[in-house]
């Protein structure tokens, strides 16, 4: 049975030290080149929607089911069937989406940047009050942080646990300061975390008593028909329907995208939510654009046909994404565990494994990775501000790598793992 570091007398962590320096001159001399910093599809998993191309053609019908032509003006909110199929992905009703670009990100940017320049459904602009801020859920997913952090607006850490937000805390702020304007979240298969809300979590929000009346959940369902397993899935409760319920319809953005699904850089994204808040946002819309890719939409459409289809097409990225998470588990299992230098936790679905070090340690353990050629999300970028205020949380993109090259690239990590909490212990003493 391993010892735990923290229990080696000096020269014990001495000669594990030194052995461990070998150890990383070995790998040194490997000279590799994996980066594991962005949750990128690898090429197997695009190759996969390529048929997806041959769906269009110049001999095709480019007409909806209902007639419209999509080379042509008009479906400001999408054509009809991409919003069944969106809306279906989403677990929400149709009426409630409005299909856009290929970036839920850029969905979420307009949303924000809407609310500082025109208010929320009538209320006072963002920019004219003295003071807006956002609740981050800890760790979380950087880009979320950068749109806020762009718009000066404050930001708020709440920590994360397997259930969710630290809800007590997320109470205790959106009930009482009427400056809290917002949260974000990524609800099931977290970035990084890739845990789920409870449905004690989701009632919750939805039960929410707001101290400022445009104060809305930004419900990022990115990853909702993520699964890594058949028989293992993650389910979570419908936000939107939960706060209808709750007498709030109108407090939740959902956002959703195919950018995993199918092309990051060619897929569709949806926003779903009350017929205020859609209203609201296609009152903008009409002055931002005549429409969005519809043929890109119909393409979409017309390969997946349904929510089924979409299932099934999911099933095979997992196939091809189990054996890169199981890789790295593996190796966090066979090389840390009982060693009391870190913790993660098993996902079932989402892109992404979160690792926390020793505090202190995680800009070592991403420093030393680099130097021996395998990149990693920086530290500190699950973080509003780019600021762990433990310096311990690592975000593992398994995906883009081969799993041969993950197996690889895992090694490295627990090595480095290693050889920075034996010299935090040893700085220590």
């Amino acid at each position: 049975m391993k010892k735990a570091y923290k229990d080696l007398t000096k020269n014990e962590l001495l000669t594990v030290k030194a052995a461990l320096e070998e150890e990383y001159k070995t790998m040194e001399a490997k000279g590799l080149n994996l980066n594991m910093a962005r949750g990128k599809p690898g090429f197997s998993q695009l190759a996969l929607s390529m048929p997806m191309l041959d769906v269009i053609n110049s001999e095709s019908d480019m007409r909806t089911v209902l007639g419209n032509d999509t080379r042509n003006y008009g479906d400001l909110d999408g054509i009809g069937e991409c919003r069944r199929l969106m809306a279906d992905m989403m677990g929400v009703q149709k009426d409630n989406v409005v299909v856009c670009g290929n970036s839920s990100l850029n969905i979420m940017y307009d949303t924000v940047s809407r609310s500082m320049t025109k208010g929320v459904n009538g209320s006072t602009p963002w920019c004219k009050l003295d003071k807006v801020k956002f609740l981050c859920p800890v760790p979380g997913y950087d880009r979320h942080f950068k749109i806020t952090e762009y718009f000066g607006i404050e930001m708020i850490n709440i920590p994360m646990d397997e259930k969710g937000p630290d809800m007590d805390l997320v109470e205790q702020y959106v009930n009482n300061d009427p400056a809290v304007k917002g949260i974000w979240c990524v609800p099931k298969y977290s970035n990084p975390t890739g845990s789920s809300y409870s449905d004690e979590t989701v009632k919750r929000f939805a039960n929410l008593k707001p101290a400022a009346e445009d104060f809305r959940i930004y419900w990022d369902n990115a990853y909702c028909i993520h699964h890594l397993y058949d028989d293992i899935q993650d389910e979570i409760l419908n936000i939107l329907e939960e706060c209808e319920k709750a007498g709030n319809p109108d407090m939740v953005y959902i956002f959703s995208s195919t950018s995993k699904i199918s092309f990051p850089g060619s897929g569709v994204s949806a926003v779903a939510s009350s017929q205020a808040n859609i209203d609201f946002i296609e009152s903008q819309m009409t002055i931002q654009t005549i429409g969005h890719d519809k043929i890109n939409q119909l393409r979409h459409s017309r390969f997946f046909k349904d929510i089924d289809g979409l299932k099934a097409h999911m099933k095979l990225h997992a196939d091809l994404l189990r054996p890169k998470f199981e890789a790295v588990l593996n190796t966090l299992d066979e090389e840390l565990s009982g060693l009391e230098i870190g913790s993660w936790i098993k996902p079932r679905g989402g892109y992404f494994i979160s690792f926390d070090t020793m505090p202190g340690c995680a800009k070592a353990v991403v420093a030393k990775c680099k130097a021996l050629g395998v990149v990693l999300t920086g530290a500190g970028a699950t973080y509003p501000y780019g600021k762990d205020p433990e310096d311990k949380n690592i975000r593992i993109a398994p995906s883009f790598p081969t799993p041969e090259e993950m197996l690889e690239a895992s090694k490295v990590f627990a090595l480095c793992v290693k050889l920075a909490s034996v010299e935090k212990l040893l700085a220590e003493m």
